[in-house]
């Protein structure tokens, strides 16, 4: 059985390779019809594609699946309309293909330029996420990139709706349909499979759990671009404004908690921790938010009449470095600036962090002593969005420094070339 999975993805990325070389040097107009044709797709698919899911948010209820996972899984008019927008804004951003990043003459008169130009083969594994599926294949068809997609088994008939619609959209526009591929079955031996496939499959991004990303980092023979983890931090500043810093963290906690972006760790300036927690703690827990709170938290929490083990537990070691995705935020007081720095630096994932405070001095060096792919000063984590940021659709969050960096979208799935170019010229 696992030798006839392995041919099975194996044919599939062969396929989808060759589907790949057209797409490359496929004009600009050609691949921005076929982006805006897997925008429309959706929209004419949209019942095929809410019945798909219907099914696997059924499978996945019974399945006792969390409700931050369920909340990813769901689709809805309103989500499916938000893909086919960041398609067709991906469609008009400028051509990320075939920019000439350098040009200039080096020895001997021999022209050179350097310029960008799609990877080749794709492969994407992800999890309970259906909405990958039409970034990722947007993103890959519009760097003229084919795709190979491997969603998870609870987002399995959900993505392969899509994914068909989108492959049609693909073929109507003049490409082969197989620009477009998804793995179709469920077996875990799938996942092994692709990561075995070098030199056919050009780089794999895992978009998921710590799970899945580590297992990826670690066994792939083919190149990975890691998205990473969420453990992300508001560090309230003893100069902060407490009616902005109210808002943010509600924000970031509440308005969705099973995305990597949300805040998972609530820091406070000791020296304001009296004045700050008390509202705060009262409006997560009023919100349905569990506290892990270190003792000066605990203490509060006490103080506010809220009963242990239901609104707030004791915080352990591992509540710091935690990526909760559900209703839970970890609270602990420190000394200042520079101690808030350190645990950032020491149980973040290096995805979003952020600082509420009024002093701008103070802000400025969190900005730029946090290590992280994205910081902010007085404003929501939930930002960390590649729609958000400008880039359209995006393929995920990197949290690794190499390749690419926080959201990355299209220019992100090209590399680069040089083109030399001379009257007959040798080495001496």
């Amino acid at each position: 059985m696992a030798q006839d999975i392995r041919a099975y993805v194996e044919g599939l990325a062969r396929a989808a390779k060759e589907a790949s070389r057209p797409l490359g040097f496929a004009s600009d107009e050609a691949r921005q019809a076929a982006v805006r044709a897997m925008a429309t797709a959706l929209r004419e698919r949209q019942t095929d594609i809410l019945d798909a899911n219907a099914q696997d948010m059924d499978a996945a209820r019974a399945a006792g699946t969390n409700a931050g996972l369920l909340d990813r899984l769901l689709l809805t008019p309103e989500r499916i309309e938000g893909m086919a927008a960041g398609l067709e804004k991906l469609a008009d951003l400028p051509d990320p293909v075939g920019r000439v990043l350098e040009h200039r003459t080096i020895d001997q008169g021999l022209d050179l330029q350097k310029v960008s130009v799609p990877l080749g083969l794709v492969a994407m594994v992800y999890e309970a996420r259906p909405n990958v599926t039409a970034d990722a294949a947007g993103i890959c068809i519009r760097t003229g990139n084919a795709c190979i997609l491997r969603g998870g088994s609870l987002a399995q008939r959900s993505c392969v709706a899509i994914a068909h619609a989108l492959a049609d959209a693909v073929e109507a526009s003049g490409f082969a349909r197989e620009a477009v591929t998804i793995i179709e079955t469920t077996d875990r031996e799938a996942t092994g499979a692709l990561m075995s496939l070098r030199g056919i499959v050009d780089v794999l991004i895992p978009r998921g759990g710590a799970g899945l990303i580590q297992r990826c980092v670690r066994e792939s023979l083919v190149p990975v671009i890691e998205t990473g983890t969420g453990n992300c931090h508001i560090y309230v500043h003893e100069s902060a404004d407490f009616a902005k810093a109210r808002p943010i963290v509600m924000n970031a906690k509440t308005q969705r908690v099973g995305v990597c972006n949300a805040c998972e760790s609530l820091l406070v300036d000791a020296s304001v921790a009296q004045a700050f927690l008390p509202d705060m703690l009262r409006e997560l827990t009023d919100a349905g938010v569990l506290i892990h709170g270190d003792e000066a938290a605990c203490a509060v929490c006490h103080e506010l009449g809220l009963e242990e083990g239901v609104a707030f537990v004791p915080a352990t070691e591992e509540d710091w470095g935690r990526e909760y995705l559900a209703m839970e935020i970890s609270v602990k007081s420190v000394s200042g600036l520079d101690e808030a720095i350190a645990h950032i630096n020491r149980y973040g994932t290096m995805h979003s962090e952020a600082i509420i405070a009024e002093d701008e001095q103070t802000c400025e060096r969190f900005l730029r002593e946090v290590d992280a792919s994205s910081v902010y000063a007085n404003a929501s984590t939930r930002f960390t969005d590649g729609g958000e940021f400008g880039l359209g659709a995006e393929i995920g969050i990197s949290t690794q420094k190499l390749h690419a960096r926080g959201p990355f979208a299209a220019e992100a799935l090209t590399t680069y070339k040089y083109l030399v170019r001379g009257t007959g010229q040798v080495r001496p």
